[in-house]
């Protein structure tokens, strides 16, 4: 059986950029875009979007490689679509 954890909880520890030290916090998620299509991210930080977040029920992730470099553009998210976070299933 697989770990579960809440939505409330995941969009508290998404909107976490960096910790204490300045180091920022990368995680791995499953989502679907809008075109259906279901997206693995191995790696990403949390970044923010030209637009309200939360009117539109979305949060910015950026793909990053081991070292902590960009390797991709920045991905809209619907928190609606985030099906695990970090190995976790995501459930309301």
């Amino acid at each position: 059986m697989a770990a579960k954890i809440r939505r409330n909880l995941m969009l508290k520890s998404l909107d976490l950029k960096e910790t204490p030290s300045g180091d920022q916090v990368s995680f791995s998620m499953i989502f679907i875009k809008k075109d259906g299509e279901r997206v693995f991210v191995p790696r990403a930080v949390s970044t923010g979007l030209p637009y309200s977040l939360s009117a539109n029920r979305l949060r910015g992730i950026l793909p990053i490689d081991s070292s902590g470099n960009k390797i991709g553009h920045v991905y809209p998210v619907c928190i609606d679509n985030i099906l695990e976070y970090n190995s976790m299933e995501v459930i309301l």
